[in-house]
C-alpha cells in the first residue's frame, strides 16, 4: 500500500491554477523526486500535502486515511514532517535546543508541572533530551550540540533542520531543496545523511524537491516532473532523463545545469 496518494489534486488561487489534477503515489521505503522549473507548482504541492493550504479539489490519503484539508499541526501528528531551507531554525538557540523544539508535540507538561516538577515529568524531559542527542549523533553533529545555530556552517544548518524534522519521528519526510546553495562537500554530506536515514528506517518515505539534477538522478528511485501545475512525466531517473517532454520543459534549460 502506498504511504501517500494524491488523487486528482488541484489548487487554484483566484483564477491561477497552481496545481491541476495531480496524481502521485509514494511507496514506503522510496525516495521520490519532485522536479520542474520555477513556478511549476512544486512548493504549492508541498503546502497542500503538509496542510498549509487545503486543495481546491481532489483527495490526499496518508497510509490509507483521508487527510484532505487537515490542519498542519494534525498532519505533523499523523507522521508527516517537512523541512524548509532555513526558516525553521532558531538562530539564537543552541543546536540541542533547536532539536528539542521538534519534540514540542510530544510534550504534555503544563504550567503546574513546570512549576512543580513531578518524577514523571522529569523522567520525560530526560528521555526527550536523550532522544534529541541520539538524533544529533546519528546525523554526526552531536559534537555541535552546544553551538549556537547561527554560528554553524551553512551545510550543518541544513543538517540541523533535518534533525528537527526527525525529532517528529516521521513516516513521510518532505525535503524542500536540501542542497540548494551548498558547495560540493556540503552536498555530499547531505546526500550521505539522507541515504543513512533511508537505510536506518527502511519503511520511511522521502519526497524531495530539488533543482540539483545530479543529486536527484543519483538519489531518487522515481521522479515526477511538473510544469505549469501539471505532471508531465513520471518514472525512473533513466526514463526521465530521456523523456523528450521533460528535456524540452526542464532538463534542457539552464535551470537544470
Amino acid at each position: 500500500m502506498a504511504i501517500l496518494e494524491l488523487q486528482k489534486i488541484s489548487k487554484a488561487f483566484g483564477g491561477v491554477h497552481a496545481v491541476e489534477n495531480l496524481d502521485i503515489r509514494v511507496e514506503k521505503g522510496e525516495i521520490l523526486g519532485l522536479i520542474g522549473p520555477n513556478g511549476a507548482g512544486k512548493t504549492t504541492t508541498f503546502n497542500v500535502i503538509s496542510g498549509v493550504y487545503p486543495p481546491s479539489k481532489g483527495r490526499i490519503l496518508f497510509e490509507g486515511q483521508d487527510i484532505t484539508g487537515m490542519k498542519a499541526y494534525k498532519v505533523v501528528k499523523m507522521g508527516i514532517a517537512r523541512t524548509f531551507q532555513l526558516t525553521s531554525l532558531f538562530m539564537k538557540y543552541t543546536v540541542l535546543e533547536n532539536v528539542l523544539t521538534g519534540f514540542h508535540l510530544s510534550l504534555r507538561s503544563g504550567l503546574w508541572s513546570s512549576l512543580f516538577p513531578t518524577p514523571e515529568s522529569i523522567n520525560k524531559e530526560s528521555t526527550i533530551r536523550e532522544r534529541a542527542l541520539e538524533i544529533l549523533r546519528f546525523l554526526e553533529i552531536g559534537h555541535l550540540q552546544d553551538q549556537m545555530a547561527q554560528n554553524l556552517p551553512f551545510g550543518h544548518q541544513r543538517l540541523l533542520t533535518l534533525a528537527m524534522a526527525l525529532a517528529l519521528d516521521p513516516r513521510l519526510l518532505m525535503l524542500d531543496e536540501p542542497v540548494g546553495g551548498l558547495h560540493s562537500d556540503e552536498i555530499s554530506m547531505i546526500i550521505d545523511r539522507i541515504e543513512k536515514i533511508r537505510d536506518r528506517k527502511s519503511d520511511i518515505a522521502i519526497v524531495l524537491v530539488e533543482h540539483n539534477m545530479p543529486v536527484v538522478m543519483n538519489i531518487c528511485h522515481r521522479i515526477a516532473v511538473m510544469n505549469f501545475g501539471v505532471k508531465i512525466a513520471e518514472g525512473s531517473p533513466e526514463e526521465i532523463r530521456s523523456n523528450p517532454d521533460v528535456i524540452q520543459a526542464y532538463l534542457g534549460s539552464t535551470d537544470a545545469s
